[in-house]
């Protein structure tokens, strides 16, 4: 973080400095916007077709065919989950977090898309219902399901602590995917990504510009839904923070389950869908 003392003096023309504009890096207006209407029509002849039941400090993955749709439910109790994305046939594309921050923001809600990895750079599912889109920004900058946090892990619990601490969402995860396509835990792990933070409530601190969280405003039977794009493999970690107010990798939060649950338009809605087309870019990087 910046010093509070910095050790060189400012110029003199600092506060113009400081007072210039600041400029969108991604302007998203030349995106195509999803047809919220319309998925939402698509939405209401869907029935429920699978479901799996995330336990508290555990992860669990599900299969979300392309044209299909995906909720996340709390279920019991402030719970917030660390939620990954893969295409079902090539687990190296995968949810890209810090690019769809670029485009999208800070925290998703209706109408933001979830983008996959270099070299593909496509919509893998679009928001489409957030019960908590009443939150919006709070008083401290804070608001719901972030792409700046990265997973609670092993690796900086290590580093801050000297301990080892298994049930953090990196390990549920890495175990829950594992299971779930029948891979070395090793290999597993390396396809683990930076995550939705869904039902998080987070910000930066305005002063020192550190990564904060707070008690989510998430209650029983809130939602986050989103339409596949592509097929899709989505693994949910039910953070063992709880809902965050204190801690995230603990044994003393209290925590509960979250839900996912899959709804089928039917064969032939989901036949009509158009999966987006995956970056057009030559891959010469200037060598031609």
């Amino acid at each position: 973080m910046k010093l509070e003392k910095p050790n060189f003096a400012a110029p003199k023309d600092a506060d113009a400095r400081k007072a210039i504009p600041p400029v969108v890096c991604y302007p998203p207006e030349t995106l195509e916007k999803p047809d919220l209407s319309a998925l939402s029509n698509l939405r209401k002849g869907a029935r429920k077709t699978a479901e799996v039941t995330v336990a508290p400090r555990d992860a669990a993955c599900i299969d979300v065919p392309a044209g299909a749709f995906i909720r996340v439910v709390s279920v019991d109790g402030p719970q917030v989950g660390d939620l990954n994305m893969w295409h079902t046939h090539d687990l190296t594309e995968r949810f890209y977090s810090g690019k769809t921050r670029a485009l999208h923001g800070t925290h998703l809600s209706s109408g933001d898309r979830m983008w996959s990895s270099f070299p593909n750079m496509r919509p893998m599912a679009t928001v489409v219902d957030d019960t908590l889109d009443w939150y919006g920004f709070d008083e401290f900058g804070g608001s719901v399901h972030d792409v700046i946090g990265t997973r609670c892990d092993p690796y900086t619990g290590r580093l801050l602590s000297g301990d080892d601490y298994h049930y953090c969402c990196h390990s549920n995860l890495t175990r829950a995917l594992s299971g779930h396509c029948d891979l070395p835990l090793h290999e597993a792990e390396m396809l683990v990504h930076d995550v939705l933070n869904v039902f998080m409530c987070t910000g930066f601190t305005r002063d020192t510009g550190q990564y904060f969280m707070k008690a989510s405003p998430v209650r029983p039977g809130d939602y986050l839904e989103f339409f596949a794009e592509i097929d899709l493999i989505v693994g949910l970690s039910a953070c063992p923070g709880g809902d965050c107010s204190s801690e995230h990798s603990s044994d003393a939060a209290a925590c509960y389950p979250l839900v996912m649950e899959v709804y089928d338009p039917g064969e032939e809605a989901r036949a009509a869908h158009v999966q987006p087309a995956r970056s057009a870019y030559d891959r010469s990087h200037g060598t031609r």
